[in-house]
């Protein structure tokens, strides 16, 4: 028997690649689709691609219409899930995408996000390294309430976490320059950047350490590292719908070789189905990576500056959201974590283990 599942908020790119996700899962029935301005219009109005929903229309985001559901997903604005999670059901399975419950820290909510602290809830990186001793996933399992990583956070600590918890990069020298696509600030930010800049164009944002995803990639990589750690993050917006690749820079301890890094990578990621580093010199694209839930690493060694240098690649829209959420589910459910989610880019990327 099928677990039903609403989306709340499904107008926007997260709810939209959600409904792509859903149906391609064998497991899951959709019953209901929430919205605000798009209610009463048709899923293919703004979802065109995903033609198993054409017809289901978006309703009411209200307790009512999303009662009674197996599985929740919440794909809204900051702020706004918490309050509709508290509609719902302790038994309801459900997944926030936002940041409302990401944070640890009540200070890092309020001096990057404003407002009261909405508490913490499971956080849905399965192959986050723990001290190095384990990972996130045995958490997850049975959970009833999961806070889906940022899309930026996630290419970040992926490419980094095993660095920090094999002890062979420094915690507090670590820069990251991170190009992201205009999906992952909204579906009007997307039509705003094309309709403006259609010949291409790059802007960094939020600049100055005050991207509100600082506080939850240091919050990670502490964890991986066991200590504090303290890093520089500056974002790129450039003119691609999707995609993240992140650019990561941290200092090596002394006498540390790239084959060193490659074996610590090797080793956090060889039973990972959705994490693949390349061998020694390649380096991945974002193209690479679209449509699907991959993250691919590729790591060099700056011997003039005596740094590591690790590039991960990820869809924003997929292993940075939508994927991860629905991988997270997996495995709350007890399903087999690739459950309706495919690793087809394997051969053609090269990447390996």
């Amino acid at each position: 028997m099928a677990f039903s599942v609403a989306i709340a908020g499904a107008s926007g790119n997260v709810g939209g690649e959600l409904l792509r996700l859903v149906a391609e899962h064998p497991e899951l029935e959709l019953k209901t689709v929430t919205a605000s301005s798009m209610v009463g219009h048709k899923v293919s109005t703004l979802h065109p691609h995903v033609e198993a929903f054409a017809d289901l229309v978006f309703s009411e985001n209200s307790s009512a219409e999303l009662a009674g559901h197996d599985i929740v997903f919440l794909a809204l604005p900051h702020s706004k899930s918490a309050e509709v999670a508290e509609w719902l059901s302790e038994e309801t399975l459900v997944i926030d995408c936002g940041a409302d419950f990401r944070l640890e820290s009540e200070a890092d909510w309020t001096k990057f996000y404003g407002g009261e602290h909405a508490g913490t809830w499971t956080y849905g990186m399965p192959e986050l390294l723990i001290g190095g001793q384990s990972k996130q996933r045995d958490l997850i399992k049975g959970t009833k309430r999961i806070a889906v990583p940022g899309c930026n956070v996630t290419a970040i600590t992926l490419a980094l976490a095993p660095g920090l918890a094999a002890g062979l990069i420094e915690p507090h020298d670590i820069v990251s320059i991170l190009s992201a696509g205009t999906s992952g600030a909204g579906r009007g930010a997307t039509e705003k950047l094309f309709e403006i800049e259609p010949t291409g164009s790059a802007n960094a944002y939020q600049v100055g350490g005050i991207h509100r995803h600082t506080p939850e990639i240091e919050q990670n990589l502490s964890k991986s590292a066991g200590e504090k750690i303290q890093i520089s993050f500056t974002p790129i917006l450039v003119s691609m719908e999707r995609g993240i690749l992140a650019v990561n820079t941290a200092k090596l301890k002394r006498g540390v070789t790239l084959e060193q890094a490659q074996l610590a990578w090797a080793e956090a990621y060889g039973d990972e189905q959705f994490i693949k580093v390349y061998p020694q010199g390649q380096f991945p694209s974002t193209a690479d990576t679209i449509g699907e839930n991959n993250a691919l690493i590729g790591l060099a060694i700056d011997e003039h500056a005596n740094r590591l240098v690790a590039v991960c690649a990820i869809d924003n829209l997929v292993k940075g959201t939508g994927g991860a959420a629905i991988q997270s589910m997996n495995i709350a459910l007890g399903l087999e974590e690739n459950t309706g989610l495919t690793a087809i880019s394997l051969a053609k990327n090269g990447a390996n283990k």
